[in-house]
């Protein structure tokens, strides 16, 4: 486990919580998929609109995995295919009214986050994946104008990072670091400087 190394003395959850790209291939339990997606279900949401929307399917699912494996990019395909689940974060754009969810996206970050925390809880890692095909998703899942991908999400128990082949396996040892707050947290000023 890749604790992180936290400068003051943040949640255990939160120190545990890490992507890892080796996974053991071990399938998850329909209810425990199911309470990491609940805990997804309560996250803040502006309006409680709660924007997100989920797409998965079990490594056992072999069409329906590869599908999702497909939309992944070259770089991703490799050791995600070894993730027990895969699944696609999507967002509601747009209030029922026609009006334009300004803070969906971050909405649905939020929701990602707490499955996230949920997982870690639970035994399991979670990699969410920004590397994907956006116009394959599309056409795969022929989502409609309505519905916008966000990320992937590989789910699974962490395996060894020795059955990783480079580049992953380095990346997989590599020690976990952050920005000091200095450089992204400001007391009240104007302009804010970046």
């Amino acid at each position: 486990m890749k604790t992180a190394p936290t400068t003051y003395p943040v949640s255990p959850l939160i120190r545990q919580r890490w992507s890892p790209r080796s996974f053991t291939g071990q399938a998850i339990a329909p209810d425990t998929l199911n309470q990491v997606f609940e805990a997804a279900s309560w996250a803040f949401s502006a309006m409680n609109e709660q924007p997100w929307r989920y797409i998965y399917a079990h490594q056992a699912d072999t069409e329906a995995f590869e599908r999702l494996l497909s939309c992944l990019l070259p770089g991703n395909q490799p050791w995600a295919r070894h993730a027990a689940v895969l699944a696609i974060s999507l967002v509601k754009t747009h209030y029922d009214n026609g009006q334009p969810n300004r803070t969906a996206m971050h909405d649905v970050g939020a929701a990602n986050a707490t499955l996230a925390l949920e997982a870690t809880a639970l035994g399991l890692g979670t990699h969410v994946m920004g590397g994907f095909d956006m116009a394959r998703t599309r056409e795969v899942f022929g989502l409609p104008h309505t519905l916008d991908v966000v990320a992937f999400l590989a789910l699974g128990y962490p395996g060894e990072a020795e059955q990783l082949e480079e580049p992953f396996r380095s990346r997989e040892l590599a020690p976990r670091r952050r920005k000091a707050l200095d450089e992204f947290v400001f007391p009240q000023q104007l302009p804010v400087t970046v």
